[in-house]
């Protein structure tokens, strides 16, 4: 973001699709003079508005109708879209950050911080520095464990296939629902096992993909 000589300067969308935290929010905003504020309730309105307007700043709720907050931004990004984006989120687990990150955002915010981390946070990514807030527990998110940054490694194929074994697909299912072979599906889970260092043959696969299903579903 270029440099903002004023609070008046600034463009600010916001979305949440809870209406007291989205206005609260936004009247909070507006009673510290930022006055170009615009809302959104649910992400398809959200990424709509944000294409429209290309405002400076987006702060955006993780769990939305139609788009969620990260779908939201991945196309966006897409677009060309030059926006920041802060996440601003009751979510403090690492895989919610990584994937954050993972999206070259400017910011994560929890919705417990006051409205001053929410200005310190604006001002850092004035000066094109990302800020986390100060409610997280930092030296827990520095660190994911390995077999979490070891998905980083999978294809987009992999990513896919991986998901359908957290649903508990079959390899005939994943086949018919991917329209591949069912060779093709067993070469992948066994690319996908030697990428994640298990041991235990296709069992191991599965029971680790149950055991990280949540962060499976953020990819």
């Amino acid at each position: 973001m270029s440099k903002i000589n004023s609070k008046k300067d600034i463009s600010i969308v916001v979305a949440d699709d809870h209406p007291l935290l989205l206005n609260g929010l936004v009247h909070e905003l507006h009673s510290h003079n930022y006055t170009h504020v615009h809302k959104a309730t649910n992400g398809k309105n959200a990424l709509k508005l944000i294409l429209s307007i290309e405002p400076n700043i987006a702060m955006l709720d993780i769990h939305m109708p139609e788009l969620n907050g990260f779908e939201v931004i991945e196309q966006a990004r897409k677009k060309g879209c030059k926006t920041n984006f802060i996440i601003l989120s009751f979510h403090k687990q690492s895989e919610y950050l990584e994937k954050a990150k993972s999206l070259n955002i400017n910011g994560y915010l929890l919705k417990e911080d006051d409205f001053e981390e929410i200005e310190k946070c604006i001002n850092s990514i004035e000066n094109n520095v990302f800020y986390l807030s100060k409610s997280l527990d930092t030296s827990q998110n520095e660190n994911l464990p390995n077999d979490l940054i070891l998905v980083e490694k999978l294809t987009t194929s992999e990513k896919k296939i991986l998901k359908l074994v957290t649903k508990q697909f079959s390899n005939a299912e994943i086949s018919d629902y991917l329209s591949i072979s069912v060779r093709t599906v067993e070469k992948h889970r066994s690319n996908i096992i030697q990428k994640l260092e298990l041991v235990g043959g296709t069992n191991s696969l599965t029971n680790w993909a149950l055991t990280n299903k949540n962060s499976i579903d953020l990819l």
